[in-house]
């Protein structure tokens, strides 16, 4: 990481701290127990071949490139152009669109054969470094934590945002696992952090999702990227600090911006669910979420893999942060399902001491609420200071929902 990503996550942290080797080559999805799979109505990403809430996974399809002459290895899950939403069963983002305004490593421009990505192979610029060892070491009240490093970062020229040559769509295509196999998927030295199976001969992946909340309804969405290394740390993403500069901080409800909002929360109550409902948690009576949970309750520093079963059942048992999406692609209107992108600019709030003595850091699932609690002074951004953006860039592509959609509207 470069000196000036250094010191921006040591300011954030600061600010936030002042308030408070198993080798596979199949995908595990053909290893794992039958257990409950989610209907496929309820996927936004209908390309997904299975959504297992057993094991907390996705099935992917995935695609194959090469960055440099090395073999890289991809999956596909969003991108700018209705048609070809359609077409590759795939969230559409028309937010993708601004990636590249005045952010020129935002975007990389790759080499095919095809006009439409995934159908023939694909020559990037570049792709992540999957070898450095993550490691994470909570604090003494959980966060901020006591030290932290990534397990993924960018090498140049890589970002998870693509467009073709000559063509206009930009897509949301991370790469997950670079080299010919045999792929590391216990403690990810050439797969994405979240990976848990690769199959190169059935072109299937499988990656560990996580359950958050939109419009009041309990979702499912996947995490590949972000621009802050603290946050990859934790959510088990690729370092990009390149998307730092994407357009832009605040751009929530903002047409010209690429980001649409994201809400986490700092000091909200803490401790997994004993008995998840019967489609896991976030289905049933859970009242955590945030990053002092996230570090006190999600095994955080061991490896997600099918290798530790405790780890995945903590996550089925809502060891995640559990953020809280501002818009769905389901949502009833145009406008709002306009304002959907997997590029979401991070809020983190903190409950007020008279919030959190009134017991109001419970469990918050719609965006509408967090917005009423901030205008109320109940909750701030880390320091005090009116919430707002955080100027951190998660990649966090919507998967599913669990039971019923998202329609709400969003009221700014």
């Amino acid at each position: 990481m470069d000196l000036n990503s250094v010191k921006k996550t040591g300011l954030l942290l600061m600010a936030i701290s002042a308030v408070l080797l198993l080798e596979v080559t199949v995908a595990s999805a053909q290893n794992a127990p039958v257990g409950t799979t989610l209907e496929k109505a309820n996927q936004t990403i209908q390309s997904a071949l299975r959504v297992d809430l057993t094991r907390d996974f996705a099935t992917l399809p995935l695609h194959r490139g090469t960055a440099r002459g090395e073999t890289v290895w991809f999956v596909i899950t969003d991108v700018s152009n209705a048609r070809i939403a359609r077409r590759l069963g795939i969230n559409h983002s028309p937010k993708l669109r601004n990636v590249q305004n005045q952010c020129g490593g935002c975007a990389q421009v790759v080499r095919s054969s095809s006009r439409i990505l995934g159908q023939s192979p694909v020559e990037f610029q570049g792709a992540p470094d999957f070898s450095p060892s993550r490691t994470l070491a909570p604090g003494p009240t959980g966060f901020p934590p006591q030290s932290f490093s990534e397990g993924a970062r960018a090498r140049p020229g890589y970002s998870p945002f693509v467009r073709i040559e000559a063509t206009r769509a930009v897509y949301n295509a991370p790469i997950v696992a670079t080299g010919d196999g045999p792929f590391d998927v216990t403690t990810h030295t050439n797969t994405h952090d979240r990976t848990l199976g690769i199959d190169t001969q059935g072109m299937t992946t499988d990656h560990l999702f996580i359950r958050g909340f939109a419009n009041g309804k309990s979702i499912l969405y996947l995490s590949f990227d972000s621009s802050d290394a603290f946050t990859a740390t934790l959510e088990r993403s690729t370092f990009v600090p390149a998307l730092t500069d994407l357009a832009f901080a605040n751009g929530g409800g903002h047409a010209s911006s690429a980001r649409a909002s994201i809400f986490t929360f700092v000091n909200a109550k803490t401790g997994l669910e004993r008995s998840p409902g019967p489609l896991g948690a976030g289905s049933g009576p859970g009242r955590a979420q945030g990053l002092v949970h996230a570090l006190k309750d999600g095994l955080p520093n061991f490896d997600a893999a099918v290798a530790n079963p405790d780890v995945l059942e903590g996550f089925r048992r809502g060891a995640d942060v559990s953020n809280i999406f501002d818009v769905f692609p389901t949502n009833r209107r145009a406008r709002d399902r306009r304002e959907y992108s997997p590029a979401w600019d991070l809020q983190v709030g903190v409950y007020s001491r008279a919030a959190v003595a009134r017991g109001l850091n419970g469990l918050k699932t719609d965006a509408n609420v967090v917005r009423r609690m901030a205008a109320r002074g109940l909750v701030t951004s880390p320091g005090g200071v009116p919430l707002g953006s955080a100027n951190v860039v998660i990649n966090c592509p919507a998967l599913a929902f669990l039971t019923s959609r998202p329609v709400a509207p969003r009221i700014p």
